[in-house]
């Protein structure tokens, strides 16, 4: 169940790193340091990299079908032009909460996680955002929205609510997500559920912050794989690369009081499995 190859894509010290995402257009990941700010990009053919300052802290970054980012930042969501321009596309700001994690449907829209950044219960929200930026509430209270997900089919889609340690599964219909119910837990003392990706078989990637640990669960929900980790916080996971046979790891250094020296980089584990193509976002 234990692998142990593992490469690093990027000698970084990001504060919270977070959201990978891999751009087929350009043939970069794009992933994102929420409380620095800033938006990278890594293009693992030539090695170049990148990096953007956000107009905020910045949950997540993905692309848009017409070129440039959508982003998730802390007073709702913003859209970067091709040529760098930015505007708001949704503008909702809310005292002591930001953007968190967030991932686009098969249809196009951006399902968008928030929370508070005292972590308080019930003080974030899971919302779709239709590509002329209305917004439809899906979960009003959760503590972390974070880690979405859609299976090859497109008839489930998988969320977590990382402080209650379970993967959760919906039905999905194109636009609505109904019919909520675990999918899977994380058992005390592994650390928490964070980011996802799931595979072309319907297996779900779930990074565990504070568990040093990747792990995928087959379609019914069975442990089948742990990718141990040098670093305490991974934070997400998502496929790339020419093939989408790679997965990269996202982590963070915030809270450690000795982090480890990766702590903070773009892992990857080279030839992981079969990612599934993302889709852009249509606004």
């Amino acid at each position: 169940m234990t692998t142990t190859r593992l490469d690093v894509a990027v000698h970084e010290r990001a504060e919270l790193g977070e959201g990978p995402t891999w751009d087929p257009v350009t043939g970069r990941l794009i992933w994102v340091d929420i409380v620095c700010a800033r938006v990278h990009t890594y293009d693992p053919v030539s090695g170049r990299r990148t990096v953007m300052a956000t107009e905020q802290h910045v949950g997540a970054a993905k692309p848009r079908a017409g070129g440039g980012l959508v982003v998730n930042l802390r007073d709702g969501i913003g859209l970067y032009g091709p040529d760098g321009a930015f505007h708001w596309l949704v503008h909702d700001p809310e005292p002591g909460r930001r953007g968190n994690d967030a991932a686009v449907a098969p249809d196009g829209a951006l399902w968008v996680g928030t929370m508070r950044y005292d972590g308080a219960e019930n003080g974030g929200s899971l919302a779709r955002v239709a590509p002329d930026g209305s917004v439809t509430p899906v979960l009003p209270a959760v503590a972390c929205g974070n880690g979405i997900g859609w299976s090859p089919d497109g008839r489930l889609m998988y969320f977590i609510d990382t402080p209650t340690r379970r993967i959760d599964v919906f039905d999905f219909d194109g636009q609505r997500a109904v019919n909520r119910r675990p999918f899977a837990t994380v058992e005390p003392g592994a650390g928490f559920p964070d980011g996802l990706t799931v595979d072309a078989r319907g297996a779900v990637w779930v990074a565990l912050w504070d568990g040093a640990a990747v792990r995928r669960y087959t379609a019914d929900g069975a442990l089948d794989r742990i990718v141990e980790l040098p670093v305490q916080r991974p934070t997400a996971c998502a496929f790339g690369g020419r093939d989408l046979r790679d997965l990269y790891i996202t982590s963070a250094r915030t809270g450690l009081a000795a982090p480890h020296p990766l702590s903070g980089s773009l892992l990857v584990l080279p030839d992981a499995g079969h990612g599934m193509p993302g889709s852009a976002f249509a606004g």
